[in-house]
């Protein structure tokens, strides 16, 4: 059962090392324009405003996200995307530094722990499902886009497939929340990356959650055991 998931093959999914990136760097102009042109996506660049970490919030370790003022612990554009009350100081400082995708109009975003993540990408490619574009973002994290509404519907859904009173580290981004797009660094962690890039298949039609949910669901869960396992019976 261990197995199901694939996870003594997950090679081929893992992310490209920093020697092997093109070496022409894309900058966040020419990749807005690229979404916005080429695939129909609303975007928009980090607010300067908001645009650094708050004040005395170290960043301790790769799955630990940068603070965001917004207040959300899972925000997927930590410390870059405009908030209520932000100000209106100028944005020309940091128009360069990021891009932004605001969810919930093309499409929303379910977000899972990237081992979870992989191991459900590798089971989900099995079974032949249609995956949508995948982003990787460097606070440990993977967020596959899915139709607009999903964040919405997210409750009902899980509860559908017998998983709405599970403790499950997944978070689905809708209406109101943003996500970092490549080639956006995270002050302190890294660029976010696509795992499973845009295509002309599936970038004006992402998937429906419910393609996806179940085995990303059961991916997390498992996780989330092997990690309250004792060290012996984990190995």
């Amino acid at each position: 059962m261990d197995n199901l998931f694939g996870e003594l093959r997950l090679g081929h999914l893992r992310l490209a090392p920093l020697g092997a990136r093109r070496r022409t760097k894309v900058t966040a102009s020419q990749a807005a324009a690229e979404y916005t042109g080429r695939w129909g996506w609303a975007v928009t660049t980090g607010d300067p405003v908001t645009g650094t970490p708050a004040a005395g919030a170290p960043v301790t370790g790769a799955t630990t996200p940068t603070r965001c003022p917004c207040g959300s612990p899972r925000c997927a554009a930590p410390g870059l995307h405009p908030v209520p009350g932000g100000g209106g100081r100028a944005r020309a400082a940091r128009a360069e530094a990021s891009v932004l995708f605001p969810t919930g109009r093309a499409f929303d975003v379910l977000d899972v722990p990237e081992q979870a993540g992989l191991q459900a990408l590798v089971r989900l490619e099995r079974m032949g499902t249609q995956v949508g574009p995948v982003l990787a973002a460097p606070t440990g994290r993977l967020q596959f886009l899915v139709a607009a509404g999903t964040a919405r519907r997210l409750p009902d859904l899980l509860y559908r497939m017998g998983w709405d009173d599970a403790a499950l580290d997944l978070t689905c981004h809708g209406e109101g929340s943003y996500v970092a797009a490549p080639p956006t660094v995270l002050d302190g962690l890294g660029p976010v990356r696509w795992l499973r890039r845009p295509t002309r298949d599936n970038a004006g039609c992402p998937p429906e959650a419910r393609l996806l949910l179940g085995t990303l669901a059961y991916a997390c869960h498992r996780s989330r055991e092997r990690t309250a396992e004792p060290a012996w019976l984990a190995s």
